[in-house]
């Protein structure tokens, strides 16, 4: 079982270096799992992930790849070259543009490091009303979540993104083996924004979750490394209690 500070993903929904930089000092000496995604990726750019995977940040690039196979396999290609530890397309993008991801990470794996890809199935601000009217998808937001981990460890994703109220039952149906990365925690007590399916850091990891993402939790905390070692107890002690630590 992974340590905690390592299941425990950083979003670093910042708008710029300095911001992020400001933010990981306060960490230290942890070099937390970091998420980078929209926001800060497209202010920093590749160079400043490839410097902090070189400095021992693991990171997680949450781009959500989503277009035709050939293009999201050059895509996989040019970020998997940087070294990073999990990289998100969007499962609905199909069989095809998954398989030719899971390629081109494999083409630019280095040793026993290949970039691990993880399917987005339904985001954790989807709820049943919007994916039924808004979007047009029949059923519940649990079954089309399912359709799609089915769908993706088919296509040979390692794993998927999804609410802690599907890690139990995409478990059951993928294996132990099949990750599943988890948003939308909330500590109790914290305010839930605007995330719908939201769930603490020590029900998420009862559940199954392989890599817990914490956002603001952490970053808009007035004491962020007090915020960020608490959650680390506390799915330590549940680790612990299981029966995993």
């Amino acid at each position: 079982m992974n340590a905690p500070d390592r299941r425990v993903i950083v979003a670093l929904d910042l708008p710029d270096a300095e911001a992020a930089e400001h933010l990981l000092a306060k960490l230290l000496p942890r070099k937390p799992f970091i998420k980078v995604g929209y926001q800060l990726f497209y202010a920093v750019g590749p160079a400043w992930v490839a410097r902090k995977k070189e400095a021992g940040f693991p990171v997680f690039l949450d781009l959500k790849l989503h277009d035709i196979p050939n293009t999201v396999k050059k895509g996989v290609e040019s970020l998997g070259r940087l070294g990073v530890d999990l990289l998100t397309l969007h499962a609905s993008g199909g069989s095809a543009m998954m398989e030719a991801a899971r390629e081109a990470a494999e083409k630019t794996a280095s040793g026993t490091h290949r970039t691990r890809l993880l399917a987005v199935t339904q985001l954790t601000s989807t709820d049943r009303e919007m994916l039924n009217d808004e979007l047009g998808i029949p059923g519940t937001v649990g079954e089309h979540v399912l359709r799609l981990a089915r769908l993706a460890q088919r296509s040979g994703v390692d794993g998927v993104v999804c609410s802690g109220h599907e890690v139990r039952r995409i478990k059951e149906v993928t294996g132990s083996g099949f990750l599943a990365v988890t948003p939308g925690i909330r500590p109790a007590g914290t305010d839930a924004g605007d995330q719908k399916r939201i769930m603490t850091p020590s029900l998420a990891i009862k559940e199954g979750a392989d890599f817990l993402v914490v956002g603001r939790p952490v970053t808009g905390a007035a004491d962020p490394a007090a915020a960020y070692e608490a959650i680390l107890r506390e799915i330590s002690h549940t680790d612990t209690r299981s029966g995993h630590a």
